[in-house]
């Protein structure tokens, strides 16, 4: 077993912005280190966040529920590289609707949040 199932690369794009790059699983054991990342950001001044799932492998319940804890923290947040599993999981539960998910998968899309 790997020691570590997600890292999380943080670009700070410009005032009140950053992008978080996630790669691995976000699951019930890496599900904290998001929710830490964000409230670090959060506390430093970044309120409007874009999260990269492209390199996801795999998002549970406990980790859509990381994504709600972070928006719920932050001013905006705004989804990218979403696969179409976990863009079916955010369908069926209705997170669709509440989190602003971008239509591209490829994740390089580093326009202003807003």
């Amino acid at each position: 077993m790997p020691d570590q199932l997600l890292t999380i690369e943080v670009t700070r794009l410009d005032a009140g912005h950053v992008q978080l790059r996630l790669t691995g699983e976000l699951d019930y054991d890496t599900a904290p280190e998001l929710i830490e990342a964000a409230a670090e950001l959060r506390e430093a001044g970044r309120q409007q966040v874009l999260i990269d799932l492209a390199g996801v492998t795999l998002c549970d319940s406990s980790g859509l529920s990381a994504l709600l804890v972070v928006h719920r923290g932050a001013e905006s947040i705004r989804l990218t590289g979403v696969s179409p599993q976990l863009r079916q999981m955010l369908d069926r539960t209705g997170l669709s609707e509440l989190l602003a998910v971008e239509h591209t998968a490829t994740g390089d899309d580093l326009r202003a949040i807003g």
